[in-house]
């Protein structure tokens, strides 16, 4: 798909030696703009060059140990630029960083095959669950295809470890545990001597390498799935593309484009306030920390957010995070209590002697009512945040939209 409008240009002039914090600044700069989501950057060596101190570096056989330049070039649209501005000028301490107004023509990924991981994770029937769910927590990935012979012949997710191999714990809750308390379930699981073949799913839903991404959204929005591996002409594994590669394709074309194109979903004109879920559990910052704990395990949504009298949003509760905090404090027993607190049947007696408001996390990823949805899903990306809560114009409490929400106005769901 072709888009075309105003763009600009940020180009950055340092050297290839400079650092920020450890890092290689180029480096540090283009994966910041990653994590943003801006549409595109590139990093250009130069082999002879000078700044403002008149220093001439250059790529000559001899001097190979000089700073050799380099421009690291930025591509969006320029309200996006303008916001991004602030934060490199703060990056850059030495260099010269300049802004170009250009028309541009962005060619965006509308495929399946354009989009999906190529190098995949994979295990065999016969792979224990222990080996299986070691690999998931190494990988940081919360599923696995099974496959034989190039076929996917089932899946394993976190949910069919929960409902058929005995884990108490989530995937991502484990993923957030220190290496004792990981070990003791991987040995359970290695006790037990199941397999893939024993918990996966199957038959596996699947999608062809040359559908299209809006397809790929109907699809998952349709079987409520995050996640879908990608065969050839032939049925063979050939990548897996998940929910986060096609809300990221979209969010990029979206953000490129002036206005919204025809061949996006129509839903995304539609604003927060309009899909936003408006039954969300709250609770005020006085409020012990185990009266949010009942409210989190009840939630589908897990977590829970903080609110003052009058309604304004102040913090959220999250599990994974609470679980991270507990591990940085090196109480074994009150990570355990908390840790049994999130486990279904789990003992619900432990006082944790803390209130809401020393327990949450004050930095709330929210959006106002009525932001277009196109901008909560560039904001969803830019944050890596799975849910948005949203707020008045007055920071009150009206709702909040997740990715699920999203999946299906891309896939016409909705």
């Amino acid at each position: 798909m072709k888009i075309q409008g105003k763009a600009e240009v940020l180009r950055i002039y340092i050297g290839d030696s400079d650092r920020l914090g450890g890092r290689l600044l180029h480096e540090a700069i283009v994966e910041e703009a990653r994590k943003r989501g801006m549409v595109g950057a590139t990093v250009m060596r130069g082999t002879i060059g000078f700044g403002a101190n008149s220093l001439v570096h250059t790529a000559k056989i001899l001097r190979l140990s000089e700073d050799l330049p380099v421009v690291v070039e930025i591509v969006d649209k320029p309200d996006r630029i303008a916001a991004f501005l602030p934060l490199l000028e703060d990056m850059v301490s030495e260099g010269t960083i300049t802004r170009h107004t250009v028309q541009a023509t962005f060619h965006c990924p509308m495929r399946v095959r354009e989009v999906m991981t190529s190098e995949v994770v994979t295990v065999i029937p016969e792979t224990p669950l222990s080996e299986l769910l070691i690999l998931l927590l190494d990988k940081g990935i919360k599923a696995v295809p099974v496959v034989q012979d190039r076929k996917v012949v089932g899946m394993v997710t976190g949910g069919d470890l929960l409902q058929r191999a005995g884990m108490n714990l989530r995937v991502s809750l484990h993923q957030a545990l220190p290496e004792d308390m990981r070990g003791e379930e991987v040995s359970k699981l290695d006790v037990a001597g199941k397999t893939a073949s024993d918990v996966m799913s199957g038959p596996v839903v699947t999608i062809n390498i040359h559908a299209k991404v809006p397809e790929a959204a109907a699809l998952m929005a349709s079987r409520k799935l995050k996640r879908l591996p990608v065969v050839d002409d032939a049925g063979e594994l050939a990548g897996i593309v998940s929910r986060i590669d096609i809300l990221k394709t979209i969010a990029t074309a979206t953000a490129v484009s002036d206005a919204l194109h025809p061949q996006l979903p129509q839903g995304l004109g539609l604003v927060a306030k309009d899909v936003m879920q408006q039954d969300i559990p709250t609770i005020l910052p006085d409020a012990p920390l185990e009266e949010a704990l009942n409210k989190l395990v009840a939630t589908p949504l897990r977590r829970v957010v903080v609110v003052d009298q009058e309604n304004h949003v102040v913090g959220i509760i999250l599990d994974g995070e609470l679980i991270r905090r507990f591990s940085q404090k090196e109480k074994p027993g009150l990570l355990r209590a908390l840790a049994d607190r999130f486990t279904r049947g789990g003992a619900r007696d432990h006082v944790f002697g803390v209130t809401v408001g020393e327990a949450m996390r004050s930095e709330v990823f929210t959006v106002l009512e009525n932001t277009p949805l196109t901008s909560v899903l560039q904001r969803m990306v830019e944050t890596c945040g799975k849910r948005m809560v949203v707020v008045d114009d007055g920071g009150r409490l009206r709702g909040m939209v997740d990715r699920d929400t999203i999946l299906r106005v891309i896939g016409g769901a909705r």
